[in-house]
């Protein structure tokens, strides 16, 4: 396989943009996309302002910064999406990333790597619509991904092993622990995961029947006490409710619909409602 100079990353909202700043200071020339003039004026921004944190703290030098600034270019336009690997992350929509790869397709040669940053879309239903599927891989970044240091990447049936190789060592220069697995229902993190939000929407929800004086806060607080760096509640409002409810929605149809994975009407209501968490101002808890 040839080596990774270049990545571009579609999509510049929380998780684009957030890959295209891990992305730059790894040292890779980066292109951040997105079609919305005012989400990537936003991303541009908030990468801006995130770097500077890290040289008011000491964390970086101005040197460093300069370097990072010079490595990413901000664009609206289709056509200059041209790289040796390019991560999408939009819209959590089969058909919206479908149409995506095949655009990319187009104005890439046949050794360029095409990534989703999926967390629970089928990597091989996604490859069906693409004319090479052996380049195609899940590349799953988790929020915020500066600091996280989890990636999972997801092989297809027809992904190239020499894919999974080259992407491995890509995320080791970008300090990152990959981990590797096959397609499946939320792949790994999401596919446990689920428990730990869902059963604690139950209690929430039986608390509620039964007139007991248990809100997200009192179930949140329990947990990390046990240990756990955030709580349910906190997690999924950091999330936004809107995503975490669709992967819930996927993982439990795609098994089969067991109770064990039904998703909670409480997160239901949020989503309808336009509580989303932390990017809308309001989830289980009020932000300013």
């Amino acid at each position: 396989m040839h080596q990774i100079k270049t990545i571009c990353i579609c999509g510049a909202g929380t998780m684009g943009s957030g890959i295209a700043m891990v992305s730059a200071q790894a040292g890779f020339q980066t292109i951040l996309f997105d079609l919305n003039d005012a989400v990537l004026e936003k991303a541009q921004t908030t990468i801006l302002v995130n770097w500077n944190q890290l040289l008011a703290k000491g964390k970086i030098n101005p040197e460093d910064l300069s370097r990072f600034q010079s490595l990413i270019q901000f664009t609206d336009k289709l056509a200059d999406c041209q790289a040796d690997l390019i991560i999408e992350a939009i819209i959590e929509k089969l058909v919206a990333k479908t149409d995506l790869f095949r655009e990319l397709e187009q104005i890439n040669p046949l050794n360029t790597i095409l990534a989703s940053n999926t967390s629970s879309i089928s990597i091989n239903t996604i490859a069906q619509g693409l004319e090479h599927p052996s380049r195609f891989v899940g590349m799953h970044f988790f929020n915020p991904a500066p600091v996280m240091k989890l990636v999972e990447l997801v092989k297809g049936q027809d992904t190239n092993e020499k894919v999974i190789t080259l992407l491995q060592s890509i995320c080791q220069k970008m300090g990152k622990t990959a981990v590797v697995c096959k397609d499946a229902p939320g792949f790994i993190v999401n596919r446990v995961a689920r428990h730990y939000y869902l059963e604690a929407m139950w209690l929430l929800a039986q608390a509620q029947e039964n007139g007991e004086e248990i809100d997200p806060a009192s179930i949140d607080k329990i947990l990390t006490a046990s240990g756990f760096k955030m709580g349910p509640f906190q997690l999924m409002d950091l999330i936004g409710m809107d995503i975490n409810y669709g992967v819930s929605q996927i993982v439990y149809d795609a098994l089969g619909q067991p109770e064990r994975l039904k998703p909670s009407p409480i997160q239901a209501q949020k989503v309808a409602d336009g509580h989303l968490g932390k990017k809308s101002g309001k989830g289980f808890y009020e932000y300013k």
